[in-house]
């Protein structure tokens, strides 16, 4: 549905984007995730037609981002990090007026913009002031205008930036709602445990270059490297985290205070230990090592990697 081939795009010296190759088919939701300056807003501006590549390719359903804009567009729905004001026009009208835009007339318009509404649970603020709304009102009022002319691709642009947590929680339900529906959906967002929860395909893309790009179970086990382990005792944390040290396939070790334990919930010292495994052994020995040297363990839990951990481990914090 989507795909770029050596996509770049140069601002003078300035490298925006650096042959990026990218694929997303048709259903998928693609979290695309980098640091600012990456190179997310400019790709998405990119097939959202409203940038020309300067070299490279990007392809929509086929055709051409830059030769077949116009057939591009009734395709698409682009979703701003931020809305534009519409002064003295309330929401009804802001949609109608989109819905004129995109050829939309009659009955036709008044049951699309209904339908909308009801959709992105906006119905009780169809006569409001747009200006009025909450921040995550408009931003769920930026969906439902570009869900008026019913497109197969939905390119977002932070959509949760800045909302409070009942307004992210709304905008994911929502997403997931048009999902569901088989929309093809590109989405950037620094809020990385949510698009772990709603998409199934993610790219990490730093300083204009695509570093990765899969499934999530695919990028967390790219980022896995040996294994890190948190480990709390009774007493004796230095002596326990020096012996540790000691042990075979134990690559690194390092005391945290005041660190909240998960199984606890309260704050105590913690021994971090990253782990090589290898033929012969594994990290399921080292309980034994600190029980037989008389340590009693209070907690012994394999750090989880997610979506978080993946990316810190991956990107380098590069900007342009």
């Amino acid at each position: 549905m989507i795909e770029t081939i050596n996509l770049t795009k140069r601002y003078g010296d300035l490298v925006a984007l650096d042959s990026l190759n990218l694929t997303i088919e048709e259903g998928d939701c693609f979290g695309f995730i980098g640091p600012n300056g990456a190179g997310k807003t400019t790709t998405i501006k990119i097939l959202a037609t409203l940038l020309k590549p300067s070299s490279g390719q990007a392809q929509i359903d086929g055709l051409t981002v830059g030769y077949q804009n116009r057939q591009i567009r009734p395709i698409i729905g682009y979703v701003p990090d931020f809305m534009g004001a519409y002064e003295d026009m309330v929401v009804v009208e802001y949609l109608e007026f989109f819905a004129a835009a995109y050829g939309i007339h009659g009955e036709q318009r008044k049951r699309v913009v209904g339908d909308v509404l009801e959709l992105t649970d906006l119905t009780y603020k169809a006569t409001a002031d747009v200006n009025s709304l909450s921040r995550g009102m408009q931003q769920r009022l930026s969906i439902a205008r570009v869900l008026l002319h019913d497109p197969k691709v939905l390119l977002m642009d932070e959509p949760a930036s800045g909302l409070d947590p009942r307004a992210r929680i709304e905008i994911r339900e929502l997403l997931k709602e048009l999902k569901r529906m088989g929309k093809t959906i590109l989405i950037s967002s620094h809020i990385l445990h949510e698009l772990a929860e709603l998409c199934n395909v993610v790219g990490i893309i730093e300083k204009g270059k695509l570093l990765y790009s899969g499934s999530v179970r695919e990028i967390l086990h790219k980022a896995r490297v040996g294994h890190v382990l948190h480990v709390v005792v009774a007493e004796g944390t230095e002596r326990a985290a020096e012996l540790l040290s000691k042990t075979d396939g134990v690559r690194r070790v390092g005391v945290v205070d005041g660190e909240t334990v998960p199984l606890t919930g309260r704050p105590a010292r913690v021994i971090h230990v990253e782990y090589d495994e290898a033929p012969g052994r594994s990290f399921t020995d080292l309980p034994n090592v600190l029980v037989n040297n008389g340590f009693r363990i209070v907690t012994f839990a394999e750090e989880a990697v997610n979506l978080e951990t993946a990316f810190m481990r991956l990107t380098k914090g590069l900007v342009q």
